[in-house]
């Protein structure tokens, strides 16, 4: 089935300075996803095309949902579950306290509502990163270690997803086994200097990677093979993540940024920063919930 897209329509002219950590959340129709240098949520109903931005007090790398209001977020050294209505901390846990200089950046929850994500050094010149998986219990796994800017993760299935360092311009294959131990580590897909950087990332329903480029003005998409089999233009220079959403899961939301592009290029690519949508032929695989165990938390 070849895929088809239509042309990129900006939904919301933001400017945001790193825009990242797309999520579709399907009972409240809405896109959410963040600033991560400005230190916001920002917010868009898809129905009523309402915009919502809210501030938070550190650095923000991702976004994910428990239920109805209530969130996790990826913080600069932080975990922390939020009711999103009033702002209220429900829980907290600290992430690198002994690594001042990292912070979080890109999550997302695998097919069994574990939640992953990465760490990096904020100056993105040390190989100080590390992959996590948190599991229901409040239980946070070291899986990988080593990135210099941790992407990604995108998932096949529970034991299998994709996952990238941008910085190497490097996309790697993980499998891992059920104690969070990886079986096997591949590198998937390695971009040249003209193709950006390989930054976040998700699948389709036919397991397509569709993958975010930073400092590369697009989306490439990939089958399981590793042949490009689609790209997408965007009217921005530095693409940085993607979810599917809308009433069918049919619609690609994208996070762009600002983050060091001079003044020639913010006039030659004036949406940049904005968040984008393209409508497809094809669905992606839902964004799932974290899946806390009510045993540990009840909220």
């Amino acid at each position: 089935m070849s895929i088809k897209t239509s042309k990129p329509e900006c939904v919301w002219k933001i400017k945001s300075t790193l825009g990242e950590g797309t999520l579709w959340a399907k009972k409240l129709n809405s896109l959410f996803f963040v600033d991560i240098k400005k230190k916001k949520i920002l917010i868009l109903n898809s129905k009523t095309n309402k915009k919502k931005i809210l501030k938070v007090d550190k650095e923000i790398g991702f976004i994910s949902q428990i239920k109805k209001n209530i969130f996790i977020l990826g913080l600069k050294s932080e975990l922390r579950i939020i009711n999103l209505k009033n702002l209220r901390t429900l829980y907290s846990i600290p992430i690198e306290s002994n690594k001042p200089n990292n912070r979080i950046n890109d999550g997302k929850t695998d097919p069994i509502g574990r939640l992953w994500f990465g760490t990096m050094d904020n100056l993105e010149k040390k190989r100080t990163g590390s992959l996590y998986c948190l599991d229901k219990n409040l239980i946070l796994h070291k899986v990988d270690k080593g990135y210099f800017i941790t992407n990604g993760p995108a998932f096949i299935n529970k034991n299998n997803f994709y996952h990238s360092d941008s910085k190497k311009r490097t996309i790697y294959k993980i499998k891992i086994n059920n104690k969070f131990k990886i079986l096997k580590k591949t590198i998937f897909m390695k971009f040249n200097r003209q193709e950006g950087s390989p930054d976040g990332m998700t699948v389709d329903n036919n397991n397509n990677l569709w993958v975010c480029r930073y400092n590369g003005g697009g989306i490439s998409v990939y089958n399981a093979k590793g042949n490009k089999i689609h790209q997408i233009l965007l009217p921005a220079k530095n693409i940085t993540n993607c979810i599917f959403g809308g009433k069918l899961n049919n619609e690609l939301f994208i996070s762009t940024a600002r983050k060091d592009m001079k003044r020639k290029e913010i006039r030659k690519y004036p949406l940049s920063g904005g968040l984008f949508k393209v409508k497809t032929n094809l669905k992606g695989k839902k964004s799932n919930f974290y899946n806390i165990s009510s045993a540990i938390l009840t909220i």
